[in-house]
């Protein structure tokens, strides 16, 4: 297989210096799938900003389309058949036009590759997360017959100075990438692997990016990373170049007060881009537990227009577990941090991520995890089973042994959990007024608008003379497990 590889890889790049001055013909378009979390939906609006500037135009049908991409998510095996599935339902257009080029992007191009190219002939494209610069040459080269990858990881590559294309916006809410890759060697987590290791973005142009976005009339912009506490800029290069202790003293904020003035961490960051515009509402995803500093929280407590919601992943209760995790956290420090945004943020929303069924778990542990849930009340989770992933430290470590019907008990037993807390979040909020930014209409009524509170709940009020856009003094009334709604008091 690594002979097979190389060769496609160096057939692609003899191809991509071949068509480098190659120009797109008028009316070609380009349709474009997104799976997977908020990161693979920002890094679409980079691929789309791209492929425009290439004189391609979108189309919302496959039927249109000369180009169809896939941007994936390899995080669960789950989500990789699911783009299996859709590319042979692309198969018979690719008979019916066998002009028609299909390519499969992101974190799923990057861990399998060249299985991708060679199975089956479904693809004609693969491109990783740090090579989208290169779609001029891979479309082209793609076009000309020959097979085009590209899943070269970088050390700085961030599209900081890419203008986004920001697909299926509601013209309201968007997202700005803060950070790239990750350097937390999580067991179950494939990131390292198809992402590359961590590297941060000018502040500066995080800064132009949100204000650009308030002066297009956005209201809310959400900072993405994989660890976004982890963010750090430093004005004298690179966060690669620092030793790893200075790196640490200053996302720590221990340094000399003169000293750490050269960086921005992301309590720094967080508050320029508060200072925006008092009416752009800035949320961020995700956290990382062993990271958070107190210096976000006080940050956040400063600013009314940073939403008071902290997405902190917990994956497991159990100490043990955590630990054959790699998380890096104890269950006490986790529960730690809670309460220190409890102390600093009081009322503070908060969700959190499990898995079910990791490598070895008891019941007992299981029981940890329930507990830990109720104790934290969390207002919502991403609940899941534990999916192996090859080439992570748990496939190549830990036995998957949980049976397949404990680990399904297991997450049903957690969703019911956080079903309960959802509804006592919600019902502990009927007759408190909460401020809204309106998104759009109501799903089930355009009478009704829909938006969300602060702390990131979905609120749903009668429409009056108001619009997407506009923030709402709105008293809650009534409430299900996953909505609230309200009257508006302005």
């Amino acid at each position: 297989m690594e002979r097979t590889m190389n060769k496609v890889i160096d057939e692609a790049r003899q191809g991509e210096v071949l068509v480098k001055e190659s120009s797109i013909p008028a009316g070609k378009k380009f349709y474009l799938e997104s799976y997977g979390c908020a990161m693979n939906f920002s890094d679409s609006e980079i691929i789309a900003s791209i492929m425009i500037g290439m004189g391609f135009q979108t189309t919302s049908t496959t039927d249109d389309a000369d180009v169809i991409f896939l941007n994936t998510c390899a995080i669960r095996d789950n989500a990789e058949q699911r783009i299996w599935a859709r590319l042979k339902d692309f198969r018979q257009k690719k008979r019916k036009n066998p002009s028609l080029i299909v390519g499969v992007l992101g974190c799923m191009a990057e861990r399998l590759k060249i299985e991708l190219l060679e199975k089956e002939k479904l693809v004609d494209i693969v491109v990783g997360p740090d090579a989208y610069r290169d779609l001029p040459n891979l479309v082209s080269a793609a076009g000309s017959g020959q097979k085009a990858v590209n899943t070269l990881l970088s050390r700085e590559e961030t599209y900081a100075e890419i203008s986004p294309v920001r697909l299926g916006s509601n013209g309201i809410t968007a997202f700005i990438s803060i950070t790239r890759g990750c350097d937390n060697m999580c067991a179950f987590c494939v990131v390292p692997f198809t992402r590359g290791r961590e590297r941060s973005r000018d502040p500066e142009s995080i800064v132009n990016e949100a204000r650009e976005l308030f002066e297009q009339g956005y209201r809310e912009v959400t900072l993405l990373g994989q660890n976004v506490d982890s963010y750090l800029w430093w004005g004298g290069g690179p966060k690669k170049d620092l030793p790893e202790d200075k790196a640490h003293a200053a996302l720590s904020h221990k340094l000399p007060e003169e000293e750490q003035k050269q960086f921005t961490t992301f309590a720094d960051l967080l508050d320029k881009v508060a200072l925006v515009n008092k009416k752009l509402r800035i949320r961020f995803s995700t956290s990382n537990p062993r990271d958070m500093t107190d210096a976000v929280l006080y940050v956040m407590a400063q600013h009314e227009n940073i939403a008071k919601y902290i997405h902190l992943p917990v994956q497991s209760g159990s100490t043990n577990v955590l630990e054959k995790m790699n998380r890096g956290y104890t269950r006490q420090q986790y529960m730690d941090r809670i309460e220190s945004i409890r102390q600093i943020l009081p009322g503070c929303a908060l969700s959190t991520d499990i898995i079910s069924g990791f490598c070895s778990e008891t019941e007992e542990e299981h029981q940890e995890t329930l507990s830990i849930m109720e104790w934290a009340g969390y207002d919502y989770a991403y609940m899941f089973k534990y999916s192996e992933r090859p080439g992570t430290l748990a496939a190549r470590k830990y036995a998957d042994d949980v049976p397949e019907e404990v680990k399904s008990r297991r997450l049903t037993e957690i969703i019911d959990m956080q079903k309960k807390l959802s509804l006592i979040s919600n019902k502990r909020d009927i007759g408190i007024t909460v401020e809204v930014l309106v998104e759009s209409n109501s799903k089930r009524s355009e009478d009704h608008l829909s938006g969300r509170s602060s702390e990131a709940k979905v609120v749903v009020f009668p429409r009056k003379n108001f619009k997407p856009g506009d923030y709402v003094r709105v008293k809650i009334t009534d409430c299900t497990g996953g909505t609230l709604m309200g009257e508006a008091l302005d």
